[in-house]
């Protein structure tokens, strides 16, 4: 019944315009009277209220719509919750939002307007989603919202993958998606190198709430230089958030670049130019990890796109050129930037020396990279609940706010191991079902890319599978909270359905292209 009312109101022409007039009115009355008493305060909240509901509206009639209007708000959330003090009603306003476009599509595949799609990693995902329920029941947590939370930090997100899917019915809606996403992080990149510039004084407010600010302030001191540099957090509350997701942004750009040399001109200006930008924003961030990431990620898809180039073709040549092209923009981006501001880029440079090089004295690298991981994992089984866990959610991301709230304190401790955390919560048995759906996913994800090598879809294909192994594996394996990361989830999720539906397109294409010979044959 539920579903059947959904459908009538996600219907175009349905129940929209008496909503609409309803809630305009309310919002309308709100409105005059927080003006006419002066509250601000109120009157900002009622601002929100009508932007968030003109979504919602536009959501339940074209999830299409719905879904690139929750992405704009999933990247631009955190600085709307910035200026409003740290408001978590805003923070859950993007959870809201999702679920009205799964009620939209869901209501579209009803209807039957929306391609379905069943996952082949599908059997061992489920049966790690169903070990995570039972464990929100585990005598070791002390609360059931524990549990709540950790399945929303785990699974909240996973429908994307079925939007991700249904998404692309063309080329074109290809290159819209990743054109429209390089281009909100182009924006997100240049922000967060003028803030790297400027200080924590730009885009943050003067007085910000205290849970957020050190994450907004946070400085690095260097050694040997004796200068301490900013870490930027652009629109988001966090340098690590900000710095992740430009790693995720690089790799989208320089998979979807490849793309545009193989296949098509249209978009590659942006392509690249979005490439310098966020390769820029990278080393400015000032996180070690994102940037070496970065790094080992530009060598291995540059292997990757090699040997899937359609050599048969004769166009590997394009393929290099794209590799000199990338290289050639984050060159230059720095290059500009080194005559226009030298002082900032050479400060990271000297942090990145002093706290990665194998021979200075004050070197991080093999300890952050490989003994402290170690060493945080190897703590989880000192835990006398190794065995078992404490259940979903005790050792996840946002623990800090359920004891706040709810004055509840988890018993699971706390591991910055990723690993390590999935053995407090679920036990032995629930890493080993983590690394058994989770490597179910990426062979089914690599089956998909062999089945496009020497093809122009393959260079996106791969850059995917890649990002979905780095984030799923070694990232997780460092800490839980890359994946628990609301902007990585809803990504990763959504990117995987552009991961299975890029053979359909290749093979609309390819008949497409067969189509338009014949004409040409037969006259012959």
């Amino acid at each position: 019944m539920g579903m059947h009312a959904a459908a009538r109101l996600a219907r175009p022409g349905g129940l929209l315009l008496p909503l609409c007039v309803l809630l305009g009115a309310v919002l309308a009355y709100v409105s005059i009277t927080s003006i006419l008493s002066g509250r601000i305060e109120e009157l900002a909240y009622v601002c929100i209220a009508i932007v968030v509901v003109s979504f919602v509206l536009m959501m339940l009639k074209n999830w299409r719509t719905g879904l690139y209007l929750f992405l704009t708000w999933l990247l631009f959330e955190d600085l709307i919750r910035k200026y409003m003090g740290n408001n978590m009603a805003i923070y859950f306003g993007k959870d809201a939002m999702i679920a009205v476009v799964y009620i939209s599509f869901f209501a579209a595949l009803r209807r039957k307007e929306a391609q379905r799609f069943r996952p082949p990693f599908l059997i061992p995902f489920l049966v790690f989603f169903w070990f995570g329920v039972i464990q929100v029941f585990n005598p070791g947590s002390p609360s059931i919202f524990f549990g709540l939370l950790g399945l929303k930090l785990y699974f909240y997100y996973v429908p994307l993958v079925l939007i991700g899917y249904a998404l692309l019915d063309s080329e074109e809606d290809l290159r819209k998606f990743f054109g429209v996403n390089l281009a909100l992080a182009a924006i997100i990149g240049t922000l967060g190198i003028i803030q790297a510039v400027l200080g924590h004084t730009f885009l943050n407010p003067e007085h910000p709430q205290e849970d957020i600010r050190l994450l907004s302030e946070l400085y690095r001191p260097t050694s040997v230089a004796g200068v301490n540099i900013y870490r930027p957090t652009s629109v988001f509350v966090s340098d690590g958030r900000f710095t992740s997701y430009m790693m995720l942004a690089w790799i989208m750009a320089f998979g979807f670049g490849g793309y545009l040399l193989l296949r098509s001109r249209k978009g590659r200006f942006l392509s690249f130019a979005c490439l310098g930008i966020i390769s820029l924003a990278i080393v400015l961030g000032g996180g070690r990890g994102p940037l070496l990431w970065t790094a080992g990620s530009a060598l291995i898809c540059a292997a990757a796109f090699l040997w899937g180039a359609p050599w048969r073709q004769g166009e590997v040549l394009r393929v290099i050129r794209s590799l000199q092209r990338a290289l050639l923009i984050g060159g230059l981006a720095l290059l500009i930037f080194f005559f226009a501001y030298p002082d900032a880029l050479l400060s990271r440079f000297a942090f990145y020396s002093e706290t990665l090089s194998l021979d200075s004295p004050t070197g991080e690298l093999i300890y952050r990279a490989r003994d402290y991981p170690i060493q945080n994992f190897l703590n989880a089984f000192q835990n006398p609940r190794w065995p078992y866990g404490y259940g979903t959610g005790t050792a996840s991301l946002g623990v800090q706010y359920v004891a706040r709230i709810l004055h509840y304190v988890s018993p699971a401790g706390g591991t910055e191991n990723g690993f390590g955390s999935i053995v407090l919560e679920m036990g032995i048995l629930g890493l080993l079902l983590w690394l058994f759906w989770t490597s179910a996913l990426v062979v089914a994800g690599w089956n998909v890319v062999r089945k496009l090598r020497g093809s122009p879809w393959f260079p996106l294909g791969f850059a995917i599978v890649w990002f979905t192994f780095l984030l799923l594996l070694p990232m997780t394996y460092n800490g839980l909270q890359v994946y628990q990361n609301f902007v990585m989830n809803a990504y990763l999720w959504l990117l995987i359905g552009v991961l299975f539906r890029l053979p359909h397109l290749a093979l609309t294409a390819q008949s497409s292209a067969a189509a338009a010979q014949k004409p040409h044959l037969r006259a012959g």
